[in-house]
């Protein structure tokens, strides 16, 4: 009989390998909608320019290993992916901010496919207060730890402006809520036994430019040692 994967292996399993798994998750999930039945971690590296190695090192965290010559049975694999990552359970949330971030995630039914299921919003603009975005209820800030008490939700989505961030922080963790997602560039202090992600745009954006300046940087001088000199053209 199979045993049941523990706490433990979850707590010691490398963050880096965390964030590489939902890349296999999606990948293998086409796989499956295409009636594929196996599938080699050279395919993968392949398709998402991760090294084979590492693509099995990652999956042997989760006792999955493929058969020589052959590769993973693509069904078992996409069970084993979605039974460790957690997305095959509906897990609750409510977004607080309701700005254009905040209504994006409300309209992005595809969360569900992860099993992130948004309920509510909450918001202090009174024009949205009592209104619905994406079919879901917003409701005033001050409400929230009435509402959390009722149903007990564990996750917030915090998408307010940056100054704003910590005392929402503060609010939802004090609401009963145990885990944040932050979108906002602050970073927020919490408890040791509250779960924090942060997720910032601004920060992925700065990495961008960075990359595309060191890019066109290392073009011009490339551009410079592939042009003759001007003793060169003398020469000639």
């Amino acid at each position: 009989m199979k045993m049941p994967k523990n706490n433990e292996n979850r707590t010691i399993l490398p963050e880096p390998t965390i964030r590489r798994l939902p890349w296999y998750l999606s990948y293998v999930r086409m796989l499956d909608n295409l009636h594929v039945e196996y599938v080699s971690s050279t395919q993968i590296s392949k398709e998402l320019n991760v090294q084979s190695s590492q693509i099995a090192k990652d999956l042997s965290f989760l006792n999955v290993r493929g058969k020589t010559r052959i590769g993973y049975e693509v069904p078992h694999l996409l069970k084993e992916l979605e039974d460790f990552l957690g997305f095959n359970k509906f897990h609750d949330a409510v977004v607080i901010g309701t700005g254009s971030l905040g209504t994006a995630l409300m309209q992005d039914h595809g969360l569900v496919n992860y099993g992130l299921n948004i309920v509510a919003g909450f918001d202090v603009r009174t024009d949205v207060i009592g209104e619905t975005i994406g079919g879901l209820p917003v409701y005033a800030i001050g409400q929230l730890s009435e509402w959390q008490r009722e149903h007990g939700v564990s996750i917030a989505i915090i998408t307010v402006p940056v100054e704003k961030a910590q005392e929402v922080a503060d609010l939802a963790i004090a609401s009963g809520m145990t885990a944040l997602w932050n979108f906002t560039p602050y970073r927020i202090k919490a408890p040791v036994d509250v779960v924090i992600a942060n997720t910032s745009i601004y920060a992925h954006l700065a990495i961008i430019y960075n990359r595309m300046h060191m890019t066109s940087i290392g073009a011009e001088q490339d551009s410079m040692n592939s042009s003759p000199s001007k003793q060169d053209k003398k020469e000639e």
